[in-house]
């Protein structure tokens, strides 16, 4: 039998609420808005430097690199240069030949190894902070004197003590973490392409 169209619409009120609470736990959490005002920072300096940055992560995070690093090569609010961002997900050939050849543990960190450079900004997402091929990554990012940022949840798992920068949302709840983290991808995108090219977004 079908559930009735008002059931599901108490649930989606309830998930949009679920949304909005962790996002006022996101706004409370002074730790978390300094990260994000110090990571775009380091971002403008970076790309001001001749600097990239390389964005990684796995399922769902490895879709929301994707969309940052697209908001920062294409553009946010307004139409303006490139910046240069690349994920680490996204070439099927690559991460399947790293994956078979080498473990799934290093289909981030050989590309880093390839790609990076001493100054690169190293952005590793991860809803729990735990994902070995996201942790092996950091390692490697440190060892090549990258700068390294973390987006994760609430307790930062392993990640958290392994960046230079760590913005941990306030929530144990995947998907709320996720939507978290998309906003402060939004967020730092406009911070970012503002200061750099000095145009206002109307809002």
């Amino acid at each position: 039998m079908m559930k009735s169209t008002s059931s599901f619409e108490h649930r989606v009120c309830e998930l949009i609420q679920a949304s909005i609470a962790t996002k006022q736990l996101l706004i409370s959490s002074s730790e978390a808005v300094l990260g994000v005002a110090k990571v775009s920072e380091v971002l403008v300096y970076a790309f001001r430097h001749g600097k990239k940055a390389f964005l990684f992560g796995n399922g769902g995070s490895a879709a929301d690199a994707q969309h940052i690093a697209a908001e920062l090569i294409g553009r946010f609010a307004f139409d303006r240069p490139a910046l240069p961002a690349l994920t680490l997900s996204e070439n099927p050939s690559c991460v399947t030949a790293i994956g078979n050849d080498h473990g799934f543990d290093y289909v981030f960190s050989r590309q880093l190894e390839a790609l990076a450079s001493p100054g690169d900004i190293a952005i590793a997402i991860s809803t729990s902070g735990n994902s070995a091929n996201v942790l092996r990554a950091l390692s490697m990012a440190k060892d090549m004197k990258m700068h390294t940022v973390g987006l994760t949840g609430r307790t930062g798992g392993n990640l958290r003590d392994m960046v230079d920068h760590c913005i941990c949302v306030p929530s144990s709840d995947t998907p709320r973490i996720q939507e978290c983290h998309i906003l402060i991808g939004h967020i730092i995108s406009e911070l970012v392409e503002k200061e750099i090219f000095h145009e206002k977004r109307s809002v």
